[in-house]
């Protein structure tokens, strides 16, 4: 057998190259290249690996360890899953920086490969520098810490277990299933350890990713339960972008006339203005598609595992006799809310579903009745987006300007806060990949590192990076690495004075905001001035070219003005009103309230909890 002698870390770096998927006959390589921050825990290995293979398989430094996961997970998002980053570290906090990343990866199920650095595997050097000790096990270090939040976990003791660890890390990352983030930990010593590696290991390896099938009779009883609903509704998930299946879901759509209510991650699954288009589903759906949600008799979930927030803390679906047909590639959810499972790709399953419904079509009155929700919602969009509320201006102002003054191919981002919720709301989605939100694990600091990555992942549209201050002031230090790599991405930072997302929610508890704004302490309590934070200041002393936006129409110029910069990271900042928000339109989220209080509004707001709470239900 030929074999070719490197270190274990040449050896993952030559494997890494040569890893290619295949989808539908279109062939790509999986890793766009290695993101990475050296220390004595990897310089010696991966970090001399990547240097000797610079020419041929791309290195990009970073700033902060958990930033490089959130621009991988948003470039393999955008690409569908079908290509992404490695993203190696140091041993110690190095490593620990990335478990945020990881954790976000794994419940949004994108694919990742993780290098965090580890200790000895010699011992003979413990304790090292940035070394966990634990008395009960020499087996033990930070890098353990990965294993719930990934799916595939290992740690390399020997460079030859590298020949069976590195095809099974491929399995999970290529799964349409069981994708999420891969772990593997790499002792620094072992790094640089040399072994007869098979040349096999080497060679150009394709993963076909496929489009599996569900069981036939399970596909002939989900046409019955369709046939037989008089009030279906489909719920599109991010399974339908993942799986692209827009243009499949339209034709379903255009064919049955069931109407649409979409995740967070399946926003964009029909065009905004589509006359079955509902919107937004769940606690941050419209008023259209909670009201249907409420009493559908049928629900065909596509590609959505049915978080809280789709289903309003399972108080969305209220007809006593709904059912349930789900379509998922993940056998897990899949038989979520005692639902007929059809296991399988969302693509061919509603292909293949489409002729055993035999021409049925809800009825006309049913479908004109979603058609006037999305003209009534659209008329409501256009309200909040020229609402005149003076200085500052609100968040929906400041969508709408980003959004009407975007290009239909360009995209929104955005993770978390109150941002997420009044864009799933009002963002009117002209192309599939247009609305980028991380809502699965709602990582505060993933919005400008995540811009970076679609940007990457597609330099021909712009991307507008939608975030509030506190996310910003948590993970801002990728400017400094666009500048460095000359991406553009255009920032609009709301200033809102604090935590304005769970300002709102405090208010609703009883709890009257404490502790969400950035306020001096004053009298033992932080109920002073507001803190005199410059964040135009700021990003600009990290290279962004910065516009300060006061009002609606100063917004709107300084998205013209910066449409003419170049391979450089803007930031527009503008202040907003925290205190104008937009609707809840019939949608509910269960944040428990304080069951005993002294306070009168947090006993009104009990009152109001346990109210709400009688329609939650089981579905069985």
């Amino acid at each position: 057998m030929a074999t070719t002698r490197l270190t274990m870390a040449q050896a993952v770096i030559r494997f890494l190259q040569n890893q290619y998927v295949a989808r539908d006959g279109i062939l790509q390589p999986f890793f766009a290249g290695c993101w990475g921050i050296f220390g004595h825990g990897n310089v010696a290995g991966i970090g001399q690996a990547l240097e000797q293979d610079a020419s041929s398989f791309r290195y990009y430094q970073t700033r902060n360890e958990q930033a490089m996961v959130h621009t991988a997970i948003a470039y393999a998002k955008f690409k569908n899953r079908l290509q992404t980053f490695a993203c190696a570290s140091s041993i110690g906090p190095g490593a620990t920086n990335m478990i945020t990343g990881a954790a976000t990866a794994t419940v949004n199920r994108l694919p990742v490969l993780l290098l965090p650095g580890d200790i000895f595997a010699q011992r003979l050097q413990a304790p090292v520098l940035q070394q966990l000790e634990w008395e009960h096990s020499q087996d033990i270090g930070v890098n353990d810490c990965f294993r719930p939040v990934s799916r595939y976990w290992d740690r390399i003791y020997r460079p030859e277990q590298l020949i069976t660890a590195l095809p099974e890390a491929m399995r999970v990352l290529t799964s349409p299933a069981d994708t999420g983030a891969v772990t593997l930990a790499l002792p620094q010593d072992v790094q640089t350890f040399a072994h007869d590696y098979p040349s096999a290991l080497f060679e150009r390896r394709v993963w076909t990713v496929p489009r599996n099938r569900p069981d036939a009779s399970l596909m002939r009883r989900a046409a019955e339960w369709i046939r037989s609903a008089e009030r279906p509704l489909i719920i599109a998930g991010g399974g339908v972008q993942y799986s692209d299946a827009t243009a499949a879901l339209r034709w379903f759509v255009d064919a049955t006339g069931i109407p649409v209510g979409e995740t967070q991650a399946g926003k964009g699954c029909l065009p905004y203005d589509h006359p079955a288009n509902l919107g937004a589903m769940g606690s941050s759906g419209t008023l259209g598609a909670n009201l249907m949600a409420r009493e559908a008799d049928l629900i065909l979930g596509v590609g959505t595992r049915y978080t809280d927030f789709t289903t309003a803390s399972k108080t969305a679906f209220q007809d006593p006799g709904v059912r349930f047909v789900n379509i998922n590639v993940a056998e897990f959810d899949a038989y979520k809310q005692a639902a007929i499972p059809l296991v399988g790709d969302a693509r061919v399953t509603l292909e293949e579903l489409l002729p055993l419904l035999g021409g049925y079509h809800v009825s006309s009155s049913y479908a004109e009745r979603a058609a006037a929700f999305n003209r009534e919602w659209d008329e409501e969009v256009e309200r909040l987006y020229t609402l005149k509320h003076g200085i500052p201006i609100s968040q929906g102002e400041a969508i709408g300007v980003v959004n009407t003054l975007s290009r239909p191919q360009d995209v929104v981002l955005c993770a978390a806060g109150s941002l997420p919720g009044d864009l799933h709301k009002l963002w009117r989605t002209r192309d599939p990949k247009g609305y980028h939100l991380e809502y699965g694990y709602s990582c505060m600091g993933y919005e400008i590192a995540g811009g970076m990555g679609v940007q990457l992942a597609d330099p021909s549209r712009d991307v507008y990076v939608m975030v509030g201050d506190g996310s910003y002031l948590m993970m801002n230090s990728e400017i400094a690495t666009m500048v460095q790599e000359g991406i553009k991405v255009t920032i609009v930072l709301l200033d809102n004075h604090g935590f304005a997302s769970i300002g709102s929610l405090s208010d609703s508890v009883g709890s009257g905001g404490f502790g969400t704004e950035y306020r001096y302490r004053k009298a033992g309590s932080l109920g002073g001035d507001l803190l005199p934070i410059d964040y135009a200041a700021n990003a600009a002393s990290l290279g962004a070219h910065v516009v300060r936006a006061h009002s609606r129409d100063e917004l709107a110029a300084a998205i013209e003005e910066t449409r003419s910069v170049q391979n450089r990271p803007v930031c527009i900042v503008v202040e907003t009103d925290r205190d104008q928000r937009v609707g809840t339109y019939e949608s509910w989220w269960d944040v428990p309230v304080a069951e005993v209080s002294t306070s009168e509004e947090v006993r009104r707001a009990r009152g109001e909890y346990e109210q709400a709470q009688r329609r939650q239900r089981y579905y069985l």
